[in-house]
């Protein structure tokens, strides 16, 4: 049998006041699927998050959003593909 999964990466600029970026960028790798890659003293971080449907990524920038000391999280990019799985 088969059926077709979703597999979604999206990228977001969050904004943060500048003397929590560290610790915003530790606690937001710990969401599953996300990986931060950028941090500059500003306070801006490149962040990615992966995850098997719209629901976990939107779930994730809600998290994200709701941390304290975030002041935006804006998406800046999002792809998902269909594959066809087989059991």
């Amino acid at each position: 049998m088969s059926q077709n999964q979703e597999f979604h990466i999206s990228s977001l600029v969050v904004l943060t006041q500048p003397t929590q970026c560290q610790q915003l960028a530790q606690q937001i790798t710990t969401l599953a699927g996300a990986e931060v890659h950028a941090i500059s003293e500003e306070g801006k971080l490149v962040v990615t998050l992966e995850g098997e449907g719209q629901g976990a990524i939107m779930s994730a920038i809600d998290a994200i959003q709701a941390m304290p000391g975030v002041l935006s999280a804006a998406l800046i990019y999002h792809q998902f593909d269909v594959f066809e799985k087989t059991e």
